[in-house]
């Protein structure tokens, strides 16, 4: 009988350092250059609407394993518990709610427009929680719509950009995303994370 084998894609130990070093000085430096950034940021989103300046989450990282993920808060305090009556479950709709959704401040549009919210996950990448490049960290809810071929995608931690981020972010279906994110993690190599 014919077989079909699915390998596991792994990264060896020489491309593990490799991707490792790239990641503590594609996040180091910038955190350095940057303050002046951070500084004003936070500011903005502190006078915008009562609440911490960075946002905490719980997501879903390499090998399935539960991390604390941060940004800077874009939503009014306490909106990510609407999260599932505002929006819904992911579907081909979703992006169109994206763009409307009220739980977003003033200042968190912009932030969101120009991802400068997404600049304290840096940390999470100085950290090896996080890496610069591969797939966006799922929350845990989202887990249920995983298919068994899907969950490959914990196989590389999660990035703060990746395939899915240059293809369309929010304009890409469900579906897409997944295989953008398999993509990524099936033909992994530096060229395509830093090209």
């Amino acid at each position: 009988l014919p077989l079909v084998q699915m390998m596991e894609p792994r990264l060896n130990d020489a491309q593990r350092i490799q991707k490792r070093a790239l990641d503590i000085v594609a996040s180091g430096l910038p955190m350095l250059l940057l303050w002046p950034v951070f500084i004003a940021i936070a500011l903005m989103v502190k006078l915008s609407s009562p609440g911490p300046i960075i946002y905490t989450q719980l997501r879903v990282g390499y090998n399935g394993k539960p991390f604390r993920f941060h940004k800077f808060r874009t939503m009014y305090n306490g909106s990510d518990e609407q999260r599932l009556e505002v929006l819904g479950r992911p579907d081909e709709d979703m992006a169109e709610r994206y763009k409307h959704d009220p739980r977003i401040t003033r200042i968190g549009h912009f932030l969101r427009r120009f991802s400068l919210d997404e600049l304290p996950q840096l940390w999470d990448v100085f950290r090896g929680r996080m890496s610069v490049v591969g797939p966006r960290p799922m929350l845990p809810e989202e887990l249920e719509q995983l298919s068994r071929l899907h969950e490959r995608r914990h196989l590389a931690k999660p990035g703060i950009t990746g395939l899915w981020q240059i293809s369309g972010r929010k304009e890409t279906t469900w579906e897409e995303r997944m295989q953008l994110d398999l993509y990524y993690i099936n033909n992994w190599t530096l060229a395509l994370d830093y090209t």
